[in-house]
């Protein structure tokens, strides 16, 4: 007995960035693209494509999918680093967007591992009233945040969105287990400043601007270990082994730490779902695009067990299991 999900749904922006189309942009190639992180292309927003827009279109087809109605929903939980505004949340919007009109609605910001988080917050929800049905969405658009010139960062990240319905059952279906962890001390190796401040006595001094900054390789260490130490907890509070675990869908972030973690792991290659060379890092949508395309391709049956991590900045990261 536990929340389960409904019913999913993703939606991309319409232009493809191929790393073809980057060598135009910085210092770098096709080739050196794809062998250092996976990634052959990405997608970017346009008119009618905002952070909200795009969140409201997988909302939309996850609702279809589960046979729920908007006004159906009880709360709206949106995992986002790029919001569409500081104020109101982008779940605000997305509430309006597609008249979910008996919702409450809030923005929940843990980078990558935003909607794992969202999707732990909703199950708590549930499993205080059973009556509860709640839409998680992950959405970004980094390309509004990208500092273009800098190689480094502007070649792994793409835009999207992907939802999720949750709901309850009575069935041995459900999430399993959660673990997740936080480390706020190495913040400075992942991070995006926000806009300057107004108040001159609470500036920030060398402000970089308002884009996303990475230390790519103390990243990759972290990462991988803090996932691997992850799955390892969710797993052991199961009382399970990887072999009992059907399909995992790791945070897509690059092809690199994906073999690590894959390495250190054992984990099959017929158990593993990426996307990553279509998408880039979608951050906190990466995961929800992930399942809504296995879920769409018929590579999750009722009753399978699935296996969910991600790594982000703050640092966040975490691991979710369920029983589908």
């Amino acid at each position: 007995m536990g929340t389960v999900v409904l019913g999913t749904g993703s939606c991309l922006p319409e232009r493809i960035l191929t790393n073809v189309e980057l060598e135009s942009i910085v210092d770098t190639s096709d080739e050196w693209i794809q062998s250092r992180t996976g990634i052959a292309a990405r997608r970017i927003g346009g008119k009618g494509e905002k952070t909200y827009q795009l969140a409201a279109k997988a909302a939309e087809r996850a609702l279809e999918a589960a046979g729920v109605m908007a006004d159906e929903i009880d709360l709206v939980i949106v995992a986002t680093l790029t919001s569409h505004m500081l104020m109101p949340s982008t779940a605000c919007f997305v509430q309006d967007e597609i008249g979910a009109k008996n919702a409450f609605a809030y923005d929940l910001n843990a980078a990558c591992s935003g909607f794992l988080f969202g999707f732990d917050a909703a199950d708590k929800y549930i499993q205080a009233d059973h009556s509860k049905k709640i839409l998680v969405i992950g959405v970004e658009t980094l390309s509004s945040r990208l500092n273009w010139k800098d190689r480094n960062t502007c070649i792994l990240f793409g835009d999207g969105a992907g939802a999720v319905v949750v709901g309850y059952s009575e069935s041995e279906r459900g999430l399993l287990k959660s673990d997740f962890g936080s480390d706020g001390s190495l913040w400075e190796l992942l991070c995006m400043y926000g806009p300057q401040s107004l108040n001159p006595d609470l500036e920030i001094e060398n402000h970089p601007g308002s884009h996303v900054l990475m230390g790519g390789r103390e990243v990759f260490k972290h990462a991988v270990r803090a996932m691997e130490d992850a799955v390892h907890g969710v797993l052991d509070k199961e009382g399970i082994g990887l072999d009992s675990v059907d399909l995992v869908i790791p945070h897509q972030a690059n092809i690199r730490i994906l073999n690590k973690l894959v390495e250190r792991l054992s984990i099959p290659q017929e158990k593993l779902f990426i996307n990553v060379s279509k998408y880039g890092n979608t951050s906190a949508a990466s995961i929800p695009i992930a399942l809504d395309e296995a879920n769409n391709k018929g590579l999750i049956s009722v009753g399978d067990t699935v296996l969910f991590c991600a790594f982000g900045g703050g640092f966040t990261w975490g691991a979710v299991l369920i029983k589908w």
